[in-house]
């Protein structure tokens, strides 16, 4: 043995060959954290000192190569000042190029995932032999920076500053087709073939037949481009790169213009440039609020995990009510290898769901994401059916009928009996309390919340409500569903609303008194998307519906009439009055037309102003940050309420709950980030700058108090 530790051993293989590789004790995956590249830089130098070895291959004796670093060290590593994270950075480079400095050829066996850290670590290799199982690629931009061992250096060198942006840029993870094509790799090989070509290489090099020397000058040395060739390059990679990132998200424009402040520099001085541009980066509150998410995300996973170990088996699943949403659910199911009961009490509805289901499979086909035979294997796993014929073999039934308590009530107790005990009952419902529905059963702890969002195959959230007798087991199989459908399940105590639908519409509250003050709807929607909402607040409200949102804000009300019943007539109210309920009938604040692709397009309808004006003040302009905070302060208080009345476990839950349940923001880290960037003194304050709005804007005790006392959520 040359070399051993916790993450990599080095052995001498015949021939003077030595294997180096990565197996990361204690972990199901290989990553990059501090004491792995310790043992890099040891088993380096192990290398380097060993005259007996000839060349080495590195492997992994994980299904994947290396995920990437460690990203739970970030948060602490990026708090670090700039200079010191800059030398920090440059000193973790060493060890890669140290590695790639070695006297003798290297390649790596990429047998699986190499992203990141991992794939950079690939790059520092001579040669790159990839798996077909395997995938690679530098996906950092999703964290707000981009790669910080070497990769903007050595991907430009290695596969040409066209294809080095666009890898970068995109953030993609790319099959082995793609790798080859552009060079990022030298050669594919079927799984089991993967060490052996990675040995015939490295003899191969040893031997003289492959010049590994002159291969791996090209990434000591600076880009070949003149400078018009790289002007042109660059320049209109920033712009086309710029549009489509937006004015948020500056880590991919940053790298652009760090690869181009290196491509005439030789490797350590192009090392010391992204060092620079990656600490940058790191600094930024969008890479802290992204790497924040993602942490979330992780625990939220970790949850998740947890509940299944007390699941029931979820081997057949039905759903009550075909049409959009049954149709939604059901497609959803099967695809991800769930099959399904789609039960209606009539024909059409079953037509409906099946259509819905049949409309996205074809979708699927025509982008080449699935072949007609597949697709046929999805809609054999949707049985449609007018009778309660099969359900003694369901394992869990959401109801998705009208949102009307007496109708639910009906079909639960129905559906109770038609079931073997155990069986989960779930109600897709989107407000009505989930204790309420549940005095109808028998049987109300196998009762509990699945909460959907439209369109039900886009968004990922799925909310788990768990009633007052809800019992854990229910609760755990309905998670362990939600995941098995590909959703992410956040799992929420009983209250109107729930989270998502009981923070929102404070936030539509804000949206119809500054309509009430003369704000324009067209300026409000601007300014929101401007701060980064997919939609502006009139135009979600006609995504989602008028009628459906009149219904919402009624109950709502009901539920917390102190500040969500509203004083005046909306804009809202004379909409629905005037049966203008949006994309579903074409009108409601905009009129929509249907654009070349079939999709509803958004356009200016000037009757509306005329329509809303007897409810509205006369028209004025607000600031932007005057709109921002009497949109954004109910909201955010809403979400500090919910938690401090424990509809939601953690500060990460109601985060990600609205990232993705209703699109806020992702670089401003969800609204319990949004109030800790701002500071909680600081956002008290804004809230009393508006005190005289009402309720809505009335900071908590609670609130007040960890501002005073300098405490944080997170």
């Amino acid at each position: 043995m040359i070399y051993e530790g916790q993450a990599i051993t080095v052995k001498a293989l015949d021939d003077g060959i030595a294997q180096l590789d990565f197996n990361l004790q204690g972990e199901s995956v290989n990553k990059f954290n501090r004491a792995t590249l310790q043992e890099l830089k040891q088993a380096t130098e192990a290398l380097q000192g060993n005259s007996a070895v000839k060349g080495v291959v590195v492997t992994s004796s994980k299904d994947v190569f290396i995920v990437g670093a460690d990203i739970t060290e970030f948060t602490e590593m990026f708090a670090l000042p700039e200079e010191e994270l800059v030398e920090g950075t440059v000193a973790t480079n060493a060890i890669f190029s140290a590695f790639e400095d070695l006297d003798v050829p290297t390649a790596v066996a990429i047998n699986g995932i190499a992203l990141g850290g991992g794939f950079e670590m690939c790059l520092a290799a001579d040669y790159r032999i990839m798996s077909t199982k395997a995938k690679v690629g530098l996906p950092e931009v999703k964290l707000g920076i981009f790669p910080g061992f070497g990769g903007t250096v050595r991907l430009s060198r290695v596969v040409g500053c066209d294809n080095a942006i666009e890898w970068i840029c995109m953030g993609s993870e790319n099959r082995p087709d793609a790798a080859l094509k552009v060079g990022a790799v030298d050669a594919v090989v079927e799984p089991e073939k993967l060490f052996e070509a990675a040995i015939d290489v490295i003899k191969r090099a040893g031997g003289g037949e492959l010049d590994y020397k002159t291969k791996r000058a090209e990434k000591l040395n600076p880009i070949k481009l003149n400078m018009m060739e790289q002007m042109m390059a660059f320049n209109s990679a920033i712009g086309f790169v710029a549009g489509k990132a937006g004015p948020h998200y500056p880590a991919p424009v940053t790298a652009i213009k760090t690869i181009q402040k290196h491509a005439g520099k030789k490797r350590d001085d192009a090392i010391r440039i992204e060092a620079k541009g990656f600490a940058k980066m790191a600094k930024t509150s969008v890479a802290q609020n992204l790497v924040g998410l993602f942490l979330n995300d992780q625990a939220l996973k970790k949850t998740a995990k947890g509940f299944e170990k007390k699941a029931g088996k979820v081997e057949q699943a039905a759903v009550l009510g075909a049409g959009i949403m049954g149709g939604g659910i059901a497609y959803q199911s099967a695809l991800k290898g769930t099959p399904i009961i789609m039960k209606d009490i009539n024909q059409a509805g079953i037509d409906l769901g099946l259509n819905e289901a049949k409309k996205l499979l074809t979708k699927r086909v025509d982008r080449k994401r699935m072949d007609a035979a597949k697709m046929g294997d999805v809609l054999n796993a949707v049985k449609p059916t007018l009778s309660y014929g099969d359900f003694e073999t369901v394992d869990v039934v959401v109801e998705a009928v009208v949102e009307n308590v007496k109708v639910k009530h009906a079909v639960l107790a129905e559906v109770e009996k038609q079931v073997k005990p155990g069986t989960v009952l779930t109600s897709n419902t989107s407000t009505i309390s989930i204790t309420t529905l549940a005095e109808a059963l028998e049987r109300p702890e196998d009762f509990c919340g699945m909460h959907f969002f439209n369109p039900v195959h886009m968004m990922p959230l799925v909310e788990v409500i768990r009633g007052e007798k809800s019992s854990e087991k229910a609760i755990a199989t309905t998670v362990k569903y939600a995941k098995q459908m590909g959703k992410t399940p956040v799992v929420v105590n009983d209250c109107p609303g729930f989270l998502v639908n009981r923070v929102l519409f404070p936030y539509f509250g804000g949206f119809a008194a500054l309509l009430r003050d003369g704000a324009d709807f067209q300026q409000v929607d601007k300014v929101m998307e401007r701060f980064g909402w997919p939609m502006g607040p009139a135009y979600l409200m006609d995504v989602v519906g008028i009628d459906t949102g009149v219904h919402a804000e009624g109950v709502m009300a009901e539920g917390f009439p102190d500040r969500m019943k509203r004083d005046f007539k909306s804009a809202l109210d004379v909409m629905f009055e005037n049966e203008r309920y949006g994309q579903k009938n074409n009108i409601g604040f905009y009129k929509y037309e249907t654009d070349k692709r079939g999709k509803p397009k958004k356009v200016v309808d000037e009757g509306t102003y005329e329509l809303i004006a007897p409810v509205c003040g006369e028209k004025k302009e607000f600031e932007a940050d005057d709109i921002i905070a009497r949109m954004m302060i109910p909201m955010c208080l809403e979400v500090v309420r919910c938690l401090e009345d424990k509809i939601v476990e953690t500060p990460a839950d109601a985060d990600m709950g609205l990232i993705f349940g209703v699109g806020f923001p992702p670089f401003r880290g969800g609204a319990i980030r949004y109030i800790e960037e701002m500071g909680l003194q600081n956002f008290v304050d804004l809230c009393d700058k508006y005190a005289d709005l009402g309720p809505l804007y009335a900071p908590t005790e609670n609130l007040r108090k960890m501002a005073a006392e300098g405490k944080t959520f997170y």
